[in-house]
């Protein structure tokens, strides 16, 4: 599998930031491969990520955090429109409900000048709510930064190895890393499989279990923290409630609870921000979702339990510094990312390009390639296109005359294209497509996407899974689902 070839880069962990180091190294002439556990890319941090691109007014001057989040934020309208990823510039608001929080509020404000944070301005509560009428009436002071977004994250970190993988890079998905040797021809990296992989350079972008590959490679690294956020997801007829990202005043662990649209048309509410002892609960609780109602109807009145549709919690590696940690072993042949959390998501174009010159400085040969291609091929959403569009697309493609997911309006079409871009799960299809995010969460849709997942990838329906081995969704005789390949309701 691993062992046939001898790759230059190795890159451990398929979260946004290691797919985006993969297609950076990409459009060199270098073999490089991308090793992630999960069986699809982006299925850590990255798939329980907020979304937010932000603007860089939170962190201290002179930091990683700040210096690459400023940076990866410019990175992103190129970035997005190459990768055809959902991306929108609706700015950000801090907001401020007493003295002693406009006090702060204005030095994040200065802070986030000397940051180079662009077009940013103070105001009250009442020239506010004239841009965002549902904010609450206790809101007196509002720092606006219009160049903060949203964007997909799953969707950019797929698109990010697609490319990536169309320019020459290997991507292997359910390789868990079980150790890391170093000898005179580089780095021998095992699974707990048993498969190998051999690299002369690795790059340890493995997220929450960063330090757990960097104590592999013989490095004394800082224990990271694992701090779990709990988010919740309202119906889409609430998309218009608010059209800027919401901040409170942070506090010293973490940007505090937010109002966040997406950028597939929902609000999102949360996070909490709750250190764990262990890296692997990602349940949500009655408690967390009390405390973000609470505080969030405070922000946004109009809020309300009855609206919320899907819940879910992530686990960010919190960073014992404070800020991102970048080290390095074996003569800086071994580079390890630590520590990001938020704002990773924004910086991670940025932490690449870091990564890229990291690579160079300890001895990497970088020639460009001359037939990189930065675009990948643009994605169908049929939910968006006009009528005539509509109609055109059907009459290339009949298979988008068919809807299965009926909350979202997605088609056959469309999930079909998402397998051949890579989907073999369930949550594959969804994360890459929306089917299945709508106010039944599946309940319609879920046979349907089983039976194409199926059929497209040639196998049994008892071998489809949710997110990987061990989340079989049929356990009982399926050849209901295979007769004739159909899929019509």
């Amino acid at each position: 599998m691993g062992a046939a070839t001898h790759y230059d880069v190795i890159v451990i962990g398929g979260g946004v930031v290691g797919t985006a180091v993969l297609r950076t190294l990409s459009r060199y002439q270098l073999k490089a491969a991308l090793l992630e556990k999960a069986a699809e890319v982006g299925w850590g941090a990255t798939k329980a990520n907020s979304g937010i691109v932000h603007a860089g007014f939170h962190n201290k001057p002179g930091s990683w955090m700040a210096r690459l989040c400023v940076a990866g934020n410019r990175m992103y309208d190129q970035l997005c429109e190459e990768l055809d990823v959902p991306f929108i510039r609706n700015g950000v608001m801090m907001v401020a409900r007493t003295p002693e929080e406009e006090k702060i509020l204005r030095d994040f404000y200065q802070q986030g000048l000397e940051n180079g944070v662009p077009d940013m301005e103070l105001l009250d509560g009442d020239a506010a709510r004239r841009l965002e009428p549902n904010l609450s009436e206790e809101i007196t002071l509002v720092l606006r930064a219009p160049s903060g977004g949203i964007v997909a994250p799953f969707e950019l970190a797929a698109a990010l190895a697609e490319n990536a993988a169309a320019n020459g890079a290997d991507v292997y998905t359910e390789v868990e890393v079980a150790a890391i040797s170093h000898g005179d021809d580089g780095f021998i990296v095992t699974s707990k499989d048993g498969g190998t992989w051999k690299g002369t350079y690795v790059v340890n972008a493995a997220g929450l279990f960063a330090d757990d590959l960097a104590r592999m490679c013989g490095l004394d690294a800082p224990s990271l923290i694992p701090r779990k956020g709990e988010e919740y997801i309202l119906d889409q007829r609430l998309g218009d409630l608010v059209k800027h990202t919401i901040f409170p005043v942070p506090t010293p662990k973490s940007k505090g609870i937010l109002v966040i649209p997406t950028a597939e048309g929902n609000i999102m509410i949360g996070p909490t921000a709750l250190e764990l002892p262990y890296k692997d609960d990602a349940a949500t609780t009655a408690a967390g979702l009390n405390e973000i109602l609470s505080f969030t109807q405070g922000l946004v009145p109009k809020i309300s339990r009855r609206d919320i549709i899907a819940s879910f919690a992530g686990i960010r590696a919190g960073s014992p510094a404070g800020d991102f940690i970048f080290e390095t072993s074996h003569t800086g042949k071994a580079v390890h990312l630590l520590g990001i959390e938020s704002p990773g998501l924004t910086a991670a174009p940025a932490i690449a390009e870091h990564v890229l010159q990291m690579l160079r400085e300890a001895g990497l040969p970088l020639e460009e390639k001359p037939d990189f291609n930065p675009r990948r091929p643009e994605v169908i959403r049929f939910k968006q296109l006009s009528d005539g569009e509509k109609e055109a697309v059907i009459k290339e493609n009949p298979l988008y005359a068919h809807v299965v997911c009926r909350c979202e309006t997605i088609t056959e079409g469309e999930i079909v294209d998402a397998i051949r871009r890579g989907a073999r799960t369930v949550d594959g299809v969804k994360f890459r497509t929306r089917a299945g995010m709508g106010r039944c969460q599946g309940g319609f849709c879920t046979p349907y996407v089983v039976r194409i997942l199926a059929r497209e990838l040639g196998v049994s329906p008892l071998e489809i899974t949710k997110r990987g081995k061990g989340s079989e969704l049929l356990t009982a005789d399926a050849k209901l689902y295979l007769k004739g390949g159909e899929t019509d309701a």
